[in-house]
């Protein structure tokens, strides 16, 4: 899966699981990353807030997403 920044230098890895539908709320996004369940870049990212800029690959459950 890809996700085009437009209009912006990056966006936060919590905004990007629930904009994506991967979570129900941003709560559960945070929750999801603060116990470990994210991989940034093939490594476990615990930073809720990680700004994600193009090139940068996320994997969560089985979902690779790719920031252009």
């Amino acid at each position: 899966m890809e996700f085009q920044l437009i209009d912006h230098d990056y966006i936060q890895l919590n905004q990007l699981l629930k904009l994506l539908g991967l979570v129900d709320t941003g709560g559960e996004a945070n929750q999801r990353i603060v116990d470990g369940e994210v991989i940034v870049n093939k490594e476990v990212e615990y930073q809720k807030r990680k700004k994600l800029r193009p090139g940068d690959s996320v994997l969560f459950n089985k979902v690779t997403i790719v920031v252009k």
